[in-house]
């Protein structure tokens, strides 16, 4: 089958999609990548979503021609960018739990949360996952900031400062005249608010072939909370629009 670019959310890695990466490899080729700012790829002062599709549309360009395209939260946000500006690089894409338009509420918690965890005393995840539990409550939140640490040189693998300084960018969605014309699945969290019917105009305006789902019982991070559910979802849509 065509290859498929997997893009993580903020504050993730590719490595977040492993399991449901080699899954899908029964399939065909499976890339999952780590966005600027974010695990092994470099740094930059610079996190809008036309960077972030640069960089994609890169990838793409290197594996030699057009992918289908999984993006989640941020990620998606940055593949439906590159489908806007670079739509001969993408065949079908997947947006799960995210919506083009901007968000109120924002992540800078989690960045001081990060911030606070004193580095010189961690000698392992549980070290961190100890003390970021005094202000994130969230368990699953925990272990899934811990894995962006480099327990060996104690540091985080995610440049804080630049994401922080960028926050707006994150939140918000550049203006894009234009819309991409090909097959286009909003894969959501049944218990998610983050894409509501009140965006669904601004969607069907961008990607006139959108098709919407939910999975019971899974919030915003639905691939980790059900990745059978959300295997299944992305399965069915790309066998069915081959």
């Amino acid at each position: 089958a065509r290859p498929v670019l997997i893009v993580h959310g903020l504050y993730g890695s590719g490595r977040n999609w492993g399991v449901i990466a080699k899954r899908l490899s029964d399939r065909g080729p499976v890339i999952a990548v780590d966005q600027r700012n974010h695990g092994d790829s470099f740094w930059s002062e610079s996190h809008g979503y036309e960077d972030m599709a640069a960089d994609l549309a890169e990838v793409i360009t290197a594996q030699g021609g057009p992918v289908d395209v999984i993006g989640h939260s941020m990620g998606g946000k940055a593949a439906m960018v590159l489908a806007l500006t670079r739509p001969e690089l993408v065949e079908r894409l997947i947006v799960a739990d995210i919506a083009p338009v901007t968000y109120t509420h924002s992540q800078i918690q989690f960045i001081e949360a990060m911030r606070a965890v004193d580095l010189s005393s961690v000698e392992k995840r549980s070290d961190a996952s100890e003390q970021l539990a005094r202000l994130v409550d969230d368990p699953t939140l925990q272990a899934f900031f811990t894995q962006s640490l480099d327990v060996k040189d104690k540091r985080w693998k995610l440049n804080l400062d630049a994401l922080a300084a960028e926050m707006p960018k994150i939140l918000g969605f550049p203006q894009i005249g234009g819309s991409f014309d090909k097959p286009v699945l909003f894969l959501s969290g049944a218990q998610s608010d983050y894409v509501t019917p009140d965006a669904r105009p601004t969607i069907k305006t961008l990607f006139p072939k959108a098709r919407f789902a939910k999975i019971p019982g899974a919030g915003h991070w639905l691939h980790a909370e059900k990745p059978r559910e959300f295997e299944a979802s992305v399965r069915a849509f790309l066998d069915q629009n081959q």
